[in-house]
């Protein structure tokens, strides 16, 4: 049960009528290292943080291409906001993976904020009633203005061996380092997160390579959440935030271009054939990266209502296919603040804070187009896909 055609064109209304703000405060959220409270303020009044909690909790639960059309939105205003957005919604669908008491806990009031990671840097360790969790997590992105955070870890079972798990326990719980200091996605606030001597009841641990695993084959019931893969899932809402960028550069560039070229004859930038040859190829890449993606995510979303999953190789796909996208969304940026003249790199302006968070979110491991594309390769070529990571 996705959110209703009304209900989803409501929340994008609402999303695009505050883009114009979102990318006003870019430059607030990036010194302050955190982006704009208002931003948040103005996405959870419009219903963002409600749409991966499941119905019967209150929430919207929108589909994967509803998600995407919002993310699309939000990341052409601010690329941080778009990037914190992101996790938040995925780690709130997340939760549907752990036991009905802890998705009772974490999606109480119908939204939910949970940050987190998939790196398993922490130690798990049973106690009575549960376990107590220790460990240091870099780069989780969202956990200043997260409620609830997403933990992987090493289990240590009785009889010595270690098995990953993943937690969620309250932000409070932590303690959040002030060591984001960045040259690319400042705004995310993605700090350092500590777990000393945390208690973590047994229904907020799940097994992590079942939750990899899940996504398709179980039909759910209405108002439960749907059954997706994590990785796709992840994988196809991220990448809508890098392409949401180039979107976004590519408007504050068509907002710029009526410019004398310094030290030519030109008194317009646009009547320059190498401008206009610039900006269709921009326009060309941005929008074969959103089909691209809209192809992948309507697959997804299509084995989820049939309670099918991926095969190996569509997941394979998916991810190789999101790569090129955001490798199509790097090009794009990249050619359009090249041609936006030196002025462009001048802090006040938005297009330099676009180029960075697009070059520098496209270097996150999950994101990189190397790395996608060569998981794609392999299957395209009747080779192992040689990772957990489908």
């Amino acid at each position: 049960m996705a959110g209703t055609d009304t209900e989803a064109a409501s929340v994008l209304e609402a999303v695009r009528a505050v883009v114009p703000t979102l990318r006003e405060n870019g430059k607030d959220g990036e010194d302050r290292r955190w982006i704009s409270d208002e931003n948040v303020e103005l996405l959870d009044k419009a219903g963002v943080f409600r749409t991966g909690v499941p119905a019967r909790f209150g929430g919207l639960e929108f589909s994967v291409p509803q998600q995407i059309d919002l993310l699309l939105e939000i990341a052409r205003g601010c690329g941080s906001t778009g990037w914190v957005c992101e996790g938040w919604i995925t780690g709130a669908w997340m939760i549907r993976l752990f036991p009905d008491q802890a998705q009772e806990e974490v999606y109480a009031g119908g939204t939910a904020r949970v940050s987190g990671g998939f790196t398993p840097s922490g130690t798990l360790v049973p106690t009575e009633g549960g376990y107590l969790l220790n460990g240091t997590w870099r780069f989780t992105t969202g956990c200043r203005g997260a409620d609830w955070n997403l933990a992987a870890t090493n289990l240590q079972l009785p009889d010595g061996t270690v098995q990953q798990a993943l937690t969620v326990l309250p932000i409070a719980d932590l303690t959040l380092n002030d060591d984001w200091h960045t040259m690319a996605a400042a705004g995310t606030g993605s700090s350092t997160t500590v777990a000393t001597d945390v208690f973590v009841p047994e229904h907020r641990v799940i097994d992590m390579a079942e939750a990899f695993a899940a996504g398709g084959g179980t039909p759910t019931a209405p108002g439960q959440g749907r059954d997706y893969s994590l990785i796709s899932v992840v994988m196809s809402e991220s990448t809508a935030t890098l392409i949401g960028m180039a979107q976004g550069t590519y408007e504050l560039f068509q907002e710029r271009v009526h410019r004398p070229i310094s030290y030519t004859t030109w008194q317009d930038q646009a009547e320059h054939p190498l401008t206009q040859i610039q900006v269709a190829t921009a326009a060309a890449q941005i929008a074969a990266a959103r089909a691209l993606l809209a192809a992948q995510a309507g697959l997804v979303q299509r084995r989820a209502d049939a309670g099918q999953s991926l095969t190996p190789h569509e997941r394979a796909e998916l991810r190789g296919q999101c790569g090129y996208a955001v490798q199509l969304a790097k090009e794009a940026t990249h050619t359009l603040f090249t041609a936006s003249g030196a002025s462009a790199i001048q802090r006040s302006l938005p297009i330099q804070r676009f180029f960075r968070d697009v070059q520098g979110i496209s270097m996150h491991a999950m994101m990189t187009p190397d790395a996608n594309l060569e998981v794609y390769g392999r299957v395209l070529l009747g080779l192992d896909p040689n990772t957990p990571f489908l």
